[in-house]
């Protein structure tokens, strides 16, 4: 081997091994990190239009950019947590002082249930009503209890939040501030030709802009048409399942209904039938037409991926990366497809076959 080699490949396992120390250094705010990169593409309009309006002036225009996302995306999502946390724990107390009694819920449902549902259940061998109450309940204060929790770990952690809250701004300025430099300089260092390089930064702008300006508004909307349907029915903890809808919705196929089918049919065999007709018909007519409404107009054609890939790298996202894997398992599969369409018209591959 000579002696250029020796340094070519010692100089890429440099690379690699700098690289590799750098992300892990990153990865306690990488949540801050991912997040202040999708604001500044989904706000890039914005701050072009103010560099624009304001001849050039590239720092005044960021520090209005940022204060826009702090306004419209920051403050809102907060109250929204907090709220959440709440609920959560308030449902929790309930349910552990007895005032929620679920063994009474799933009885009325089960005395409700006509008799060929009850064979149904003695054919799955599902176990007897007890049995059945039992495990229900458990199930349900131990997802309570998590939520709770959760909400008790974000207010201990207060100070780490506020740092992680930090970072996300300051890079953010910075982003959008120098947004044009840190591109070329991705240009510069990738490996890959100009055409390529373009081609996947394009890709994963669209990814993130498709995915949270598309899909997530989508999300909330369902979900807050579910939440205003449940608090103006008096079903408890409206804002919560609002929340659940919203996450649900963004898989396909299945969707909000996971919540509100059950939540009528529950309201149905404890014999309000108002109060589920009113729901179904809100679920059934409203909030199951908003995607095919509003999706072709907030995602576009052009973005989209098939909905069982959507379906299984969201889940797969969410179970790797928690709530930040809504973004980060779609944006993975689409990235896979756009470079796998390149290599499959490279010029190598053709020259393979």
């Amino acid at each position: 081997m000579s002696k250029g080699t020796v340094e070519t490949f010692s100089f890429i396992a440099v690379v690699v091994i700098v690289t590799a120390a750098f992300i892990w250094l990153l990865m306690p705010y990488y949540s801050a990190i991912l997040w202040a990169v999708i604001l500044a593409i989904l706000f890039n309009p914005l701050q072009v239009k103010l560099e624009r309006w304001l001849g050039g002036r590239r720092n005044i225009a960021a520090g209005i950019s940022m204060l826009a996302c702090i306004c419209i995306v920051v403050i809102p999502v907060s109250a929204i947590l907090a709220s959440i946390g709440q609920e959560a724990t308030s449902i929790y107390m309930r349910m552990s002082t007895r005032e929620l009694n679920l063994s009474q819920i799933i009885a009325n449902i089960h005395n409700a249930l006509p008799p060929f549902v009850h064979h149904g259940i003695e054919a799955l061998n599902l176990g007897n009503l007890a049995e059945i109450q039992n495990r229900l309940t458990t199930m349900a204060l131990q997802a309570s209890q998590m939520a709770a929790t959760r909400a008790v770990a974000i207010g201990q952690n207060t100070a780490q939040f506020i740092v992680g809250l930090g970072i996300m701004l300051y890079l953010l300025f910075f982003l959008f501030r120098d947004n044009r430099q840190l591109i070329s300089v991705i240009r510069t260092a990738s490996p890959l030709n100009q055409q390529y390089t373009d081609h996947i930064l394009n890709k994963f702008a669209s990814v993130v802009e498709a995915t949270v300006k598309g899909n997530i508004i989508i999300a909330a909307i369902q979900g807050t048409i579910g939440g205003v349907a449940f608090w103006f029915l008096d079903i408890q903890a409206a804002m919560l399942w609002g929340v659940v809808m919203a996450v649900l919705s963004l898989l396909p196929a299945v969707g909000a209904s996971l919540v509100w089918v059950p939540a009528s049919a529950i309201l149905f065999f404890s014999g309000d039938y108002i109060r589920g007709g009113i729901l179904f018909l809100i679920g059934l007519f409203v909030i199951s037409v908003i995607d095919n409404l509003l999706r072709p107009t907030l995602v576009g054609k052009g973005t989209r991926l098939p909905d069982y890939l959507i379906f299984i790298s969201t889940v797969g996202g969410i179970w790797l990366f928690g709530m930040n894997g809504l973004v980060i398992g779609p944006l993975i599969a689409a990235l896979f497809v756009s470079v796998w369409s390149l290599f499959g018209n490279s010029p190598w591959h053709s020259t393979k076959e």
